[in-house]
């Protein structure tokens, strides 16, 4: 059973498995045990001093700032370095990695940060660039090679203190318990999960997504909808992720294209800064499904960004999961004004799924995965890998290899 998730049975009991009992004070609601992960949060403009702030109180001597070429071009890594400045603190700086974080990366910032005699890591940038803060972080407390720790609860010994400062909106990287990683030998990503990997603290400071290029904005959008949308329909669901998923979508669907065209609109950010908290707190404790499954195996073969395939693959896992699944994607439906609550099931699900296509054209995403440079030949064995994916233990509706080769077809 994956960290957070749950074997839920839908159906009679409803969404979250909630018990009604009648008494003679009327009906009162018994839910199952839940577990909730969380780091502490910390949301606003101008919140970044508030990460070193963090450090310090964290134990902070000799900080690691991991950051990427692009966050120090816009400034963002420079006005870290000075909040840790002003708290007394020099920090190491370490930015050697590309997007879709690699293995041999991390082991090099693993290197720095022990030759260093780092303690603290400060995060600042994307989800690359936490997830590349979160494999240091194995490194220095378990040792040995990245890849010896895929799959759930492999980190044994606990992590250094982890804060964060997300410049994107929508990886969740910020708050989940993942770590995606490349492995440039099989040309796959590798999903590293546990409890352990939830940051300490992170802080959301919305004036960082205003530096985002359009495709990075557009990619990570999408990538908030698919994890809002994923966590609601998971067979880990409950009731405390529900309401965050189902917040989250409604705030990108609403806000996404608003930052695309007037890209310092701050009430808009702030919104989609919000949309992507709550989201990663849905996903992190619900995980996800066959689309983030699928993605993760095309991100690896292609070093493609993330969000973008999502965007093409979530419509039509959607329609393939309605087929036996369709309460869930209805009541996302509903939410959004798509259908009337009394709409069939499936067609509303069928109406969502044509929602979320447009709403990737909107913002600029290809047709299919062949405009991504995805080959026919290459379906066989994403679809192999796609099914060792921990995501898909959480899809709502079973598949073997044979339908996810057929979904990634029709994809195409």
């Amino acid at each position: 059973m994956l960290p957070g998730s749950h074997s839920v049975r839908r159906g009679r009991a409803g969404r979250g498995e909630i018990a009604v009992k009648l008494d003679s004070r009327g009906p009162t609601v018994t839910p199952r045990l839940l577990k909730f992960h969380a780091p502490e949060i910390v949301f606003g403009i101008d919140s970044m001093a508030e990460a070193a702030h963090a450090a310090l109180r964290l134990g902070a001597l000799r900080p690691m700032l991991v950051t990427d070429p692009g966050l120090i071009a816009a400034g963002w890594a420079d006005e870290m370095v000075g909040h840790l400045q002003e708290q007394g603190v020099r920090a190491v700086v370490w930015h050697d990695l590309t997007p879709n974080p690699k293995d041999h990366e991390i082991a090099a910032g693993y290197q720095r940060y022990a030759e260093q005699g780092c303690d603290v890591l400060v995060a600042v940038g994307g989800g690359s660039v936490i997830d590349a803060a979160k494999g240091v972080a194995i490194l220095a407390a378990n040792g040995g090679h990245i890849l010896d720790y895929e799959g759930v609860d492999k980190a044994q010994v606990p992590i250094p203190p982890l804060v964060v400062v997300p410049s994107t909106s929508g990886t969740g990287a910020d708050v989940s318990q993942f770590c995606i990683v490349t492995d440039t030998t099989r040309n796959t990503k590798i999903t590293i999960l546990g409890r352990a990997l939830v940051p300490d603290i992170t802080v959301i400071d919305p004036r960082l997504l205003t530096t985002m290029p359009d495709w990075l904005n557009a990619a990570t959008g999408l990538d908030a909808l698919t994890h809002g949308i994923e966590a609601f329909v998971s067979l880990g669901h409950n009731q405390l992720t529900d309401h965050h998923a189902l917040r989250a979508v409604q705030m990108v669907t609403e806000n996404l294209v608003c930052t695309m065209e007037r890209p310092a609109d701050m009430p808009a950010r702030m919104l989609m800064a919000q949309a992507a908290l709550e989201a990663g707190l849905a996903f992190t404790n619900a995980i996800l499904g066959a689309a983030h499954a699928m993605s993760h195996q095309v991100g690896g073969l292609l070093d493609l960004p993330h969000g973008v395939i999502n965007g093409v693959l979530l419509p039509h896992v959607v329609r393939f999961n309605a087929e036996t699944e369709p309460e869930p994607y209805a009541m996302i439906a509903a939410s959004l004004g798509v259908t009337d609550p009394r709409t069939p099931a499936t067609e509303a699900a069928l109406a969502l799924a044509d929602r979320i296509e447009r709403l990737a054209r909107d913002v600029g995403v290809p047709r299919g995965l062949s405009a991504l440079g995805v080959h026919a030949d290459d379906l066989p064995r994403l679809a192999r890998s796609a099914l060792q994916d921990a995501c898909m233990s959480t899809n709502p509706r079973p598949a073997d290899e044979a339908q996810l080769r057929a979904l990634f077809q029709a994809a195409m």
